[in-house]
């Protein structure tokens, strides 16, 4: 059962009462990320996710989440490009305690200059981490080649220069822009009395925020496809390539997803069978599909062999090239839709995956999710219809690319 409800400020509430479970997750939704931010402030959305751990006007740090592990409860929260998300997963019982914690470190957060100071060494600390990972700087320098050096393109974490010059006055001119009640979703998923849901929504949330409504939010613009070498030492060349794909709540990504099932998203994928398996080129190799509001794309990453690297290079671009050309057969068809139905339904056994997904959905579509509809578009999807969004996204004339090695030059697109 779900219950949706737009409050005078602004605010939005969506709740999904699952029966017959024992817990129930909370989320604070805020539509913004690094697709908002300036040169100068790149990586705040994720500074400030950090910094309201560290400490309100009643609780310490420690006392954060001390509290949260005396009521048997879990507190986080994550940055994405278009989402920062602060959630609390408790049982039922303490569903009130997680919900008041959570609404002080988002309303009350002190900013402390010394808390300030240890968690920008943190923050520095994972970028270094990212740096030590070719994998995910390889992914970050793909995403500047498709979507260039603003918006999308940028990377959530930012610069270690810039962490390290963000003040509490930074801080708060970002949150009054965009952490304004219009700006926001409440999500609750879980074993939950709707009612009661509700009411701990207006005495935690709905009340606390100041005036003002969002700025104006920064809209994705397209850029021709680049190609962007990082020499670095690695035991690996590690390389990735991006095709135009669809905005995420597009009506035919669910064709797009059993697309990519098929072509590169598991084990018994043509990717993996061809470059692993056949090959021998890659112990990792995969695609997925990376969607946002109004735009998104289909990414592919291998690591392999340096002297191998311009091989797999090419063997990659072939399976594309193969893949549109030949679409596919029923049985991969039916595979792969089964793939997609499976993931989706095993989504509903958490609630932390539900809080999530019905936020998401409120929070660009204005509308509420529908199970039943969801699985009925997926029953009702053809391998006609993969096999036309195969054509329409396959295409290797817009591809861009981006390759983490030793040895200096481009993925060469034929």
């Amino acid at each position: 059962m779900t219950h949706y409800k737009v409050f005078d400020n602004g605010l939005r509430l969506i709740i999904n009462k699952m029966e017959g479970l024992f817990t129930v997750s909370c989320g604070i939704l805020v539509k913004t990320g690094s697709i908002n931010e300036t040169d100068e402030e790149n990586g705040i959305s994720h500074f400030i996710e950090h910094m309201l751990f560290k400490g309100t006007k009643k609780r310490s740090a420690f006392e954060i989440s001390d509290y949260t592990d005396r009521i048997g409860a879990q507190i986080n929260a994550f940055t994405s490009k278009e989402l920062t998300c602060f959630y609390t997963k408790s049982t039922s019982e303490h569903f009130e305690d997680s919900v008041e914690v959570l609404s002080d470190i988002f309303f009350n957060s002190v900013f402390d200059s010394v808390e300030m100071g240890r968690e920008k060494g943190v923050i520095t600390e994972e970028i270094n981490m990212c740096e030590d990972e070719p994998e995910d700087l390889c992914l970050d320098l793909l995403a500047e080649s498709f979507y260039g050096k603003e918006g999308l393109g940028k990377t959530i974490l930012g610069s270690i220069a810039n962490v390290r010059k963000f003040d509490r006055d930074d801080i708060i001119a970002y949150m009054k822009k965009y952490y304004t009640a219009d700006n926001v979703v409440i999500s609750i998923a879980g074993n939950v009395d709707i009612k009661e849901a509700e009411r701990l929504a207006e005495k935690y949330f709905e009340g606390n925020f100041s005036d003002g409504k969002c700025a104006e939010q920064k809209r994705y613009e397209t850029v021709p496809p680049s190609h962007l070498y990082k020499c670095k030492h690695t035991e690996q060349s590690h390389i990735s390539f991006a095709i135009p794909a669809l905005p995420v709540y597009d009506r035919r990504s669910i064709a797009l997803g059993i697309a990519n099932a098929i072509f590169g998203g598991g084990m018994s994928s043509r990717l993996f069978q061809k470059i692993r398996e056949e090959m021998g080129l890659a112990y990792s190799i995969y695609s997925y599909i990376s969607q946002y509001k109004d735009c998104g794309c289909l990414e592919i990453y291998a690591g392999v062999n340096t002297a191998e690297r311009v091989s797999a290079e090419q063997a990659v671009l072939e399976e594309i090239v193969r893949f549109a050309k030949d679409g596919v057969s029923e049985q991969e068809f039916l595979r792969g839709k089964e793939q997609i139905k499976s993931t989706f339904i095993m989504g509903q056994e958490s609630t932390a995956s539900q809080m999530l997904l019905f936020g998401r959905y409120l929070m660009f579509l204005d509308k509420c999710f529908d199970f039943k509809d969801r699985i009925a578009a997926i029953d009702s999807i053809t391998s006609d219809e993969v096999n036309e969004i195969i054509k329409e996204t396959f295409i290797i004339d817009k591809i861009a690319t981006a390759t983490i090695g030793p040895k200096r030059s481009p993925i060469k697109v034929k």
